[in-house]
């Protein structure tokens, strides 16, 4: 699919920050792309772009209406159509990455009918996939994990390809969730595949490879959540991944719209190891990235220091003071793949 730039981010009335997480990841790694948001009243996100009306949108030169939302169920409420059917009327597409299809609302579908605009919906795919296989296949590859959801997996896999290419590494990012889907244009809603078919869904979206080259695959929910484990274990089966990075919050005690509690670092080192050797005997942990956002310098420091020293491993916040110490450590502990070409 080509969704067509200028955007106008709409974030409807979302109650808070993360939940408008998908637009977030757009304007930090598509800044350029993102002309203006559109807020209802109530909303509780704020992407520090321009506020604008679909007519102002339009005058700017937007193309797209992006729905840059998620929420539990990905389901679009219905009091969002009068909006969406508006910027389809000033004549702009409509990209979504909820659940639900944007032409299963009828006033939606029939707008975009009579005014021959396209509605994109990419949580969604034609592409037919295989069951896993689990067989060794050739290159290399890292998966973001996390201790849970919304933890930044996303955030450091983009960081590390940035990083990793900069340095001469042959490294991609492959998006699995429709905020990287945005971001890298390619990509599958591992979220969104049957079952049975996400780990040949990552098989596909990370196929064998020359040795020396990276796939750095976006991870998903984690293996301690309640709700999204299932899709956590057949990523991690199907990206057979030589390497690892935990991704953590530090400020959770529990995790994101269950009562359960945060596991630690170290529990999901362990079960990672000891799930992924199904189809990597050889995988191992390479760093711990910290979201310390919500930390001021010395905190942050104080924490990734810590966490650095407990686990013998090199603690960043991919987003505050980059990647390179994890990089530093992929260098020596995979030298023959540095020897790559540059983009």
């Amino acid at each position: 699919m080509q969704i067509n730039p200028p955007y106008l981010m709409f974030l409807g009335d979302v109650p808070d920050q993360l939940a408008a997480k998908t637009a977030h990841g757009i304007v930090d790694w598509r800044a350029e792309w993102c002309i203006g948001q559109m807020r209802l009243p109530g909303c509780g996100a704020d992407l520090h772009l321009a506020d604008m009306t679909i007519a102002e949108a339009c005058a700017k030169g937007a193309k797209t209406m992006i729905v840059g939302v998620a929420n539990a169920g990905g389901v679009l409420p219905a009091h969002w159509a009068s909006s969406i059917v508006a910027a389809i009327e000033a004549g702009m597409d409509v990209a979504s990455g909820l659940h639900m299809k944007l032409g299963d609302n009828a006033e939606i579908a029939a707008a975009a009918a009579r005014h021959g605009r396209q509605l994109f919906d990419v949580r969604h795919t034609d592409q037919r996939f295989a069951t896993g296989k689990g067989t060794k296949r050739p290159g290399l590859r890292l998966l973001t994990v996390g201790t849970d959801c919304s933890a930044g997996k996303k955030y450091t896999a983009l960081a590390l390809e940035k990083e990793m290419r900069t340095r001469g590494f042959d490294a991609d990012f492959r998006a699995t969730g429709q905020t990287g889907i945005f971001i890298s244009g390619r990509g599958v809603a591992i979220d969104a595949v049957v079952a049975d078919f996400i780990s040949g869904a990552v098989e596909w979206i990370a196929p064998a490879a020359d040795p020396g080259h990276w796939d750095l695959i976006e991870g998903q929910g984690s293996l301690f959540h309640p709700s999204f484990s299932g899709v956590t274990l057949g990523l991690l089966h199907g990206a057979q991944p030589d390497a690892f990075v935990v991704c953590h919050e530090p400020t959770r005690t529990r995790m994101r719209g269950v009562q359960h509690p945060l596991p630690t670092i170290q529990q999901v080192i362990d079960l990672t190891i000891a799930c992924g050797q199904l189809t990597n005997p050889a995988i191992r942990c390479v760093g711990i990235a910290i979201n310390t956002q919500a930390l001021d310098q010395a905190a942050a420091l104080h924490v990734l220091a810590e966490a650095s020293a407990k686990h013998h491993l090199p603690a960043v916040d991919p987003v505050r003071f980059g990647v390179g110490a994890i990089v530093d450590r992929i260098t020596a502990e995979y030298p023959a793949s540095t020897r790559t070409k540059t983009h």
